[in-house]
């Protein structure tokens, strides 16, 4: 008998927090993860130059010969056959005649003047994270600074939902009041590629108990974030969890980083 009170108390227990958490209400929001992606390709570690310069050294044994090579070998003989006197040439005509060799030695002279550009920037040396010219190798993401509660927090681009919208247009909406109008961006989909929720603190809770937030993925195309945040930063993924405050929210956005 005591077991069976002891069934339907558990019983009635869980159906009372069911009810009560069916009928907690929590406030959409919709963030962005706008990521800037890199400009140039990773320089090789030295296995990878390694079975590179591998490569280049089959590719070069199995080609076959160029129109310029050819014409060269075939100048290199006429050359020799003239020096012999088995073959007559028209002085005028290969005086204004341009020969492989003399292609070859221009090439070579230009060659000369080419330089690499450099991999890193002013930017990368001064550590300005906000600046996009940085860090081109790797891939940067953008932070604004943002109040949560009493206290302001470096996070995604992120705000509620308003009432006719769907959550793709929030977060569309959202990366224009927040970054300005001159940050061009690509969504990669209208369905979100993260979610995290949090809840308020006790004593801020009026109609809501929290916060749900779905998270869009967009890439930068063209422009800078205006200077409407007090702060942003464009950080790569290893500086990412070193400026997310809340662990939790740190593991969520970690889910869906590349």
């Amino acid at each position: 008998m005591l077991r069976r009170f002891v069934q339907v108390g558990a019983r009635e227990l869980r159906r009372t927090q069911s009810t009560s958490a069916s009928a907690e209400k929590w406030d959409l929001y919709a963030g962005v993860l706008v990521e800037r992606l890199p400009v140039i390709s990773k320089a090789l570690n030295p296995l990878e130059k390694q079975f590179q310069d591998l490569l280049w050294r089959v590719e070069f044994e199995n080609s076959l010969k160029s129109d310029h090579e050819i014409k060269h070998e075939r100048e290199t003989v006429q050359a020799e056959l003239i020096k012999k006197g088995k073959m007559h040439v028209d002085l005028e005509d290969s005086g204004a005649k341009q020969t492989a060799q003399d292609l070859k030695d221009a090439y070579i002279e230009e060659l000369k003047k080419f330089q690499l550009g450099d991999r890193t920037t002013a930017d990368d040396t001064a550590n300005k994270t906000s600046s996009t010219d940085r860090c081109l190798e790797e891939t940067l993401y953008l932070l604004v600074q943002q109040q949560l509660g009493q206290q302001q927090h470096l996070i995604l681009p992120q705000g509620k939902r308003q009432e006719g919208e769907t959550m793709r247009q929030t977060a569309e909406r959202v990366l224009r009041e927040q970054c300005g109008q001159e940050l061009q961006v690509l969504f990669y989909g209208n369905a979100p590629v993260g979610f995290h929720k949090y809840k308020y603190p006790s004593n801020q809770r009026k109609e809501s108990v929290g916060a749900k937030v779905f998270f869009y993925r967009a890439s930068l195309r063209s422009g800078q974030v205006a200077e409407k945040p007090s702060k942003f930063e464009w950080l790569p993924k290893e500086a990412l969890n070193g400026k997310l405050s809340n662990a939790a929210y740190a593991e969520s956005v970690n889910k869906f980083l590349l």
